[in-house]
């Protein structure tokens, strides 16, 4: 069942004329460094110098990135977006307009699209985030069906687009078409952003399409950096962008002097779609996946530590997102359970090979991923008893099999083998004597026998030692008639 999109500018209006001169009085849209003239364009663009975009400038301006704005279309007669505008689509009643996404009727997708990549070019013009991108418009009209917006994501990814920015949003659980669509537009090597929403719109969660896994929803910042209280904030926030009193370009058909300020996650989101374009241009090698890694892990970690409800993973920080080196991914950080370890940090990284801060959680909500990792814990501990219970019973079976050996205190310290007094003791027999008490003459030890004075003693006449239990110098074999002769040569004795 498709639900309704309903497609709206999410910023506070405050379009009418801008009186510049009367907005310096204010005081509160000068930038905080390096100074601007307040009656200026530049002096409004308060977040340039918060996000340190003109550092980030010297690394990459967006160059060869083309982002895709889905919204209301894209007027490339804007002074700001001259050159900048690609031929586009319109899908649902503004696909009979002019078919190619320009025809701006509320003057958002315009403002969007200047946020992004407006050209610059003096203190009276708007400098997007990635001058030097180029924008692919694609118009879906004020009020739509939401497989339109499905169309046209998938519609963006077939054409080119590295990055989707989708300043829209429709309350509700996201239909299966427009889930389909961003799988199908991550899959194409695109990073999608959208706005989560605006409190004084009446939304009170993250909006869809910014509430599918995949996408970077995008909170607002106030000025002072603290999260801005018309903005959106739950679980599905990924980073948080300026969203307070921000200048955008708009067709003089809206504003006379061309350009309005708002407050709403549709500006942080196209802030967040040309820092995107940065980090894409700088690292081409950078699949999406490794694109939005890098993002949230060099974010500045605001509020509670670690991934929150209005920050997420963090405030962008474009100077590091460009900078910092950052461990590679083998798959997307925001779609839990699909290469997100459990308790996997994400957070700042610091320049050089480590990272300085305790990274935020990325929670494994894969049932089949917790499942096996329960059954993980318990069968390690399992495993182990039964490898001890094995070990247990050889070394009992060793024991009952092993003879005894002999009782403790025995020989007795000193004593030699065999009752042998050791070599060189008194008493010890020695080659050439026969032992005490033994008669005949002088013992020639047999040949290949030990050198004289070697243990143990040479072999008695007879070849044969005295029985056990004669008496000590006994001789033997006892004097007699010789034993049965030898056999003869060749025989056997019988």
């Amino acid at each position: 069942m498709n639900t309704e999109l309903r497609l709206r500018p999410l910023w506070r209006s405050a379009v009418a004329t801008l009186a510049l001169a009367a907005l310096a009085g204010s005081g509160a849209l000068a930038a905080p460094e390096p100074a601007h003239a307040a009656d200026t364009v530049r002096g409004l663009q308060w977040y340039l110098d918060s996000l340190k975009i003109p550092q980030a400038h010297k690394v990459s301006k967006g160059r060869g990135v083309t982002v895709a704005v889905i919204d209301a279309g894209v007027d490339p007669n804007v002074p700001d977006l001259r050159g900048q505008v690609l031929p586009g689509k319109g899908f649902g009643a503004d696909a009979t307009a002019d078919g190619r996404g320009t025809d701006d009727k509320i003057s958002h997708g315009t403002g969007m699209a200047g946020l992004i990549a407006g050209r610059g070019g003096g203190s009276m013009r708007q400098l997007g985030i990635a001058p030097e991108a180029k924008i692919l418009p694609i118009s879906l009209g004020s009020r739509t069906e939401a497989d339109e917006l499905a169309a046209g994501i998938r519609w963006a990814a077939d054409n080119g687009a590295d990055v989707i920015s989708m300043s829209l949003g429709a309350r509700g659980r996201p239909g299966p078409d427009e889930q389909a669509a961003v799988r199908y537009a991550l899959d194409k090597n695109v990073v999608l952003v959208a706005s989560a929403g605006n409190r004084e719109q009446g939304d009170t969660s993250v909006l869809n399409p910014a509430s599918i896994p995949g996408v970077i929803a995008v909170t607002g910042l106030a000025k002072n950096g603290d999260f801005f209280s018309g903005s959106v904030a739950g679980p599905e926030a990924v980073l948080a962008a300026p969203m307070e009193e921000i200048i955008t370009p708009r067709p003089t058909s809206v504003s006379s002097n061309g350009y309005s300020v708002g407050s709403g996650t549709s500006e942080s989101a196209a802030i967040v779609a040309g820092v995107v374009a940065l980090v894409r241009a700088k690292h081409p090698d950078l699949d999406a996946a490794n694109v939005v890694n890098r993002l949230i892990r060099t974010a500045r970690d605001e509020g509670p530590s670690g991934r929150d409800e209005q920050y997420g993973f963090g405030s962008v920080d474009p100077v590091a997102a460009l900078s910092n080196t950052v461990p590679a991914v083998t798959a997307h950080p925001l779609l839990s359970g699909e290469g997100a370890p459990a308790g996997a940090s994400a957070g700042p990284a610091a320049t050089g090979a480590e990272d300085d801060d305790p990274a935020v959680s990325i929670s494994v909500t894969n049932k089949t991923g917790a499942i096996i990792q329960v059954a993980l814990c318990l069968a390690v501990p399992l495993v182990v008893l039964i490898v001890v219970i094995v070990l247990v019973r050889r070394s009992r079976r060793r024991a009952a099999t092993t003879p005894a050996g002999p009782p403790p205190g025995f020989p007795p310290p000193g004593a030699a083998p065999h009752g042998f007094p050791p070599p060189g003791a008194p008493g010890a027999p020695q080659f050439g004597a026969r032992p005490p008490g033994q008669p005949g003459g002088p013992y020639v030890p047999p040949q290949g026998a030990p050198a004289p004075g070697g243990y143990p003693p040479p072999p008695v006449p007879g070849g044969y030692p005295p029985p056990p239990g004669a008496a000590p110098g006994t001789a033997w074999p006892p004097p007699g008639p010789a034993g049965p002769p030898p056999p003869p040569p060749g025989g056997h004795q019988q």
